[in-house]
């Protein structure tokens, strides 16, 4: 029987959030296809990490565990899958909208003789072809587009936290599979020279559960601390949209949008930005959008959930005060 397939992502030993999103959503496709769900791990020393996607919903897990797959390259982890495609067969295979998932899923297409969408935001089964339906924003976000691919497997790449992990449960079952796809590491054409980690400061942006982003209206880079002390009262993260990081206030690993970083927190805050559609398609995903601008016409109140019309000068401080109080109370 063809199953759902998924390509984890381990970050530090554990599976990153995008990989306990991706099979909460490979989970709901496989029982409307009446499949089952199965997870491929690649890497060096990967561990516990095959038993927690069991515990996220996995059937099956295919570990692929060799020192040439400790840093993604293409060359690498295309021929591995490829090789287990031709023995696992799956229906689908779902990765997460990462800079590995964007470069793989196309390239695994390519070599499968198949297709990839990229970016998805839902994933559902048509109910008389069996196919699956891609929903992706298009038009810098403007409008969405349902995709539908007869090529097999299908593949798509999902955007961060736009679909939701299953709880964890330890008492699950499942199997689990070393694959040795048999590849020379001496013909592989591509090697991870130097890795430079990325510094944040508190909260990792795209895992926030609170994002307060700053535009052009913010006026400063010394304006945009106050902006940083409201992120930090709500536990949150601070972005900003492209502007500011152009004009060099604030840096640019902190920009969202469509040239930026995608998020999709539970809050999203947007100050003194109008929210151009290039923006929107980096954050228009976010559960409760709150706009604060003072020219009402602002494309960002097109798409938020709460609005207030006035100088953010003004609201913030007023702001920070009652999420203070309702804080400490």
């Amino acid at each position: 029987m063809a199953d759902v397939m998924i390509v984890g992502e381990i970050i530090e030993g554990k599976l990153s959030a995008s990989t306990t999103e991706i099979l909460g959503a490979a989970r709901k496709l496989a029982g409307d296809l009446g499949q089952n769900v199965c997870a491929v791990l690649l890497g060096s020393g990967i561990g516990d990490a095959a038993n927690e996607a069991i515990s996220f919903g996995a059937d099956k897990v295919y570990t692929i565990e060799n020192e040439m797959f400790a840093d993604y390259t293409n060359d690498a982890y295309v021929g591995a899958l490829e090789k287990l495609n031709a023995e696992a067969a799956p229906e689908i295979i779902l990765m997460g909208q990462t800079s590995n998932g964007m470069d793989l899923a196309p390239r695994l297409a390519f070599r499968l003789g198949s297709a990839a969408t990229l970016d998805c935001i839902d994933l559902t089964i048509d109910p008389d072809t069996k196919l699956m339906q891609k929903t992706k924003p298009v038009y810098g976000g403007n409008a969405v587009a349902v995709y539908v691919s007869e090529a097999k497997p299908q593949i798509a790449t999902v955007r961060s936290k736009t679909m939701d992990p299953l709880a964890q449960d330890t008492s699950r079952s499942g199997e689990v599979v070393a694959f040795d796809p048999g590849l020379d590491s001496s013909a592989m054409r591509q090697k991870v020279v130097d890795k430079v980690k990325e510094e944040v400061e508190g909260i990792k942006l795209e895992d926030a559960d609170v994002v307060v982003c700053g535009g052009r209206g913010v006026g400063s880079a010394e304006a945009f601390e106050e902006l940083r002390e409201l992120a930090k009262q709500l536990n949150g993260a601070l972005g900003a949209s492209r502007p500011p990081c152009d004009s060099g206030w604030v840096p640019n690993n902190i920009q969202i949008g469509l040239t930026g970083k995608m998020v999709a927190p539970t809050v999203y805050i947007g100050i003194a930005l109008s929210g151009s559609s290039q923006h929107q398609a980096g954050m228009s995903g976010s559960k409760n959008i709150i706009a604060i601008n003072k020219d009402a016409e602002a494309n960002i109140f097109g798409i938020s959930h709460y609005g207030v019309v006035g100088d953010y000068k003004k609201v913030i401080p007023a702001f920070a005060e009652k999420c203070k109080e309702l804080l400490s109370g």
